[in-house]
């Protein structure tokens, strides 16, 4: 420390041996640079742990969520907009309904399984995902894998946005048929009309009070989502079937269009393409799993996500039969039937199913989407970003940045991009369930993780490891990848190696990482016993008893 002050105190020197009026130019913009850092500066960041208040353990009074919360959290998360669609897509490519229903039920499953899986380390140690990745990664590798972790947040924030702003859409013509009519004041190189973009900017105003609100605090949210979305789910359902019934034309009757082997690749890929939309949620479990008010309160997961993704899928397909008879088309989204109810007594009820799905989407984005990328942002800029401020730019970013209707209208290659980033995220979320499993014995120090210098820094804050077996877990399934947003063909095997991509990209990352660190075993990172945060005492009291005592030893 003081060999740095000196060398600063010697640049300052330097300055002041030049001209008078270049001193005090210098001095005039050194002090409005630190009036500018000073007022974006957090008040609870810390400096020297490169941390700050949201970042840290979460103490025992934010630990609020119990076993109900989770529950509810994730019913509210699948019956929306895109639950109802979920079917569309598998019975596109050839599935019967049935297939459909296990193909998502299965997928549901297996992220219920492991998003309690990887959401033991935060209901442990009461950290988020990016300061788990530390012990697995390094201090600079797991930058890496948060900064992925981030876009791919980001990204989504802005496609959920787009279909909240379609039921805000639903919601004004319910209440003024009128707005049918609006003229469109946009050129067609827009892709957004006038009318989308009013209820677009709505949709962004009534987000923003929520991301001020701490995650802690929105537990009503769900709670309100959780009873409001099946209601209005059942009502379409029940006013579809009371209304045409489900006739020989339903897609009850429409057998697989597939076989033998070509259909049971089909339904990898399906599983697949499913279970991949969820990557995201078991990558980063901790963040929520953190407020947890026991170590067991988030094993509700593993029963919530299935159930409710397979129900609101049923939901979906018996809707969707119905308006094939009813409308001629197929139409998988609930918003464009409810956008049918024009009489009186109709348009209460659209506007009370829109402002259901609304709630959900609003739900969705919070705990999908910008809650995540906040933390990311928190972890990277620790001294300026917080989850309150990294919620709003999020929200900037993924509604304004990125124009999902843009993306949404004229770049396919770019969405199916996306929508396969789970070609990277599961080695991701493969090597994190290692190092806390198998490698680690769910022993880590909890103070150790927010030091610079600490046991799980590795060399030059690399962890080599996890940088192979994350290297073995993608890159045999890119020629499969490539594919899917270009023109370039390449052999089957590979295809099909890429359909089984969750399976093989978790599996090989997990086990690879696992013997790596067998045979060459990062010694200084492992512990005896575990070190939790110590509960009657402030984090930063109880790192500096903690670094006491090793220095003493």
């Amino acid at each position: 420390m003081s060999e740095s002050k000196e060398i600063y105190n010697l640049s300052a020197s330097a300055v002041d041996y030049d001209v008078g009026t270049t001193t005090a130019v210098d001095s005039g913009s050194r002090g409005v640079l630190h009036r500018i850092n000073k007022f974006f500066l957090l008040d609870s960041a810390s400096q020297e742990r490169y941390s700050n208040e949201d970042l840290d353990p979460v103490p025992p009074e934010k630990r609020t969520w119990n076993a109900r919360h989770y529950a509810l959290f994730w019913i509210s998360d699948h019956l929306s907009v895109s639950g109802f669609r979920s079917a569309a897509s598998v019975m596109a490519v050839g599935l019967s309904w049935r297939l459909a229903l296990l193909c998502i039920a299965l997928a549901n499953i297996i992220q219920g399984l492991f998003i309690v899986v990887n959401g033991v380390v935060g209901a442990k140690y009461h950290i988020p995902f990016s300061i788990q990745a530390r012990a697995s990664f390094g201090y600079y590798l797991a930058y890496l894998m948060i900064a992925m972790r981030m876009i791919v947040a980001i990204f989504w924030y802005g496609i959920q946005a787009y279909t909240g702003a379609e039921c805000v859409q639903s919601m004004i013509f319910a209440i003024w048929p009128s707005f049918h009519n609006v003229k469109n004041h946009l050129p067609a190189s827009a892709n957004i009309t006038t009318q989308f973009m009013t209820a677009y900017v709505i949709y962004f105003l009534l987000c923003l009070p929520l991301h001020y609100v701490g995650v802690h605090r929105v537990k009503w949210l769900f709670l309100l989502k959780s009873i409001a979305t099946p209601i209005a789910c059942l009502a379409i359902m029940g006013w579809m079937v009371h209304s045409v019934g489900l006739g020989q034309d339903s897609l009850f009757n429409q057998p697989n269009t597939k076989h033998g082997s070509a259909l049971g690749w089909t339904f990898m890929a399906s599983l697949y393409s499913n279970i991949g939309s969820g990557v995201t949620l078991m990558v980063n479990a901790p963040d929520y799993s953190r407020y947890s008010a026991t170590k067991y309160s988030h094993f509700t997961t593993a029963i919530a996500v299935p159930f409710t993704a397979t129900i609101i899928t049923f939901i979906g397909v018996v809707v969707a039969s119905g308006s094939k008879v009813m409308f001629g088309q197929i139409l998988w989204d609930p918003l464009l039937i409810i956008n049918h109810w024009t009489s009186p007594g109709g348009r209460a009820a659209a506007f009370f199913c829109a402002f259901s799905f609304f709630l959900s989407q609003l739900g969705l984005n919070i705990a999908a989407n910008s809650l995540a990328a906040a933390n990311d942002m928190n972890c990277l800029f620790p001294r300026y970003i917080n989850i309150r401020r990294g919620q709003f730019i999020a929200s900037f970013l993924g509604s304004w940045a990125l124009t999902p209707w843009n993306i949404l209208t004229s770049a396919p290659a770019f969405l199916n991009f996306m929508s396969g980033y789970s070609v990277w995220l599961g080695p991701l979320c493969g090597i994190l369930v290692s190092d806390f499993y198998f490698v680690h014995r769910q022993k880590y120090h909890v103070y150790q993780l927010y030091d610079f210098h600490g046991m799980y820094r590795y060399k030059y804050g690399f962890n080599w490891r996890a940088f192979l077996a994350f290297t073995i877990g993608w890159v045999p399934l890119l020629p499969g990848f490539i594919p899917t947003v270009s023109n370039i063909k390449t052999v089957s095997g590979l295809v099909h190696l890429y359909d089984l991509g969750f399976f093989y990209g978790f599996g090989a990352a997990c086990l690879s990482y696992y013997v790596i660190c067998y045979f060459f075993p990062a010694k200084e990172t492992y512990m005896d016993a575990p070190v939790y945060m110590v509960e009657d005492s402030s984090f930063d009291d109880a790192e500096s008893s903690s670094a006491n005592e090793k220095s003493s030893k």
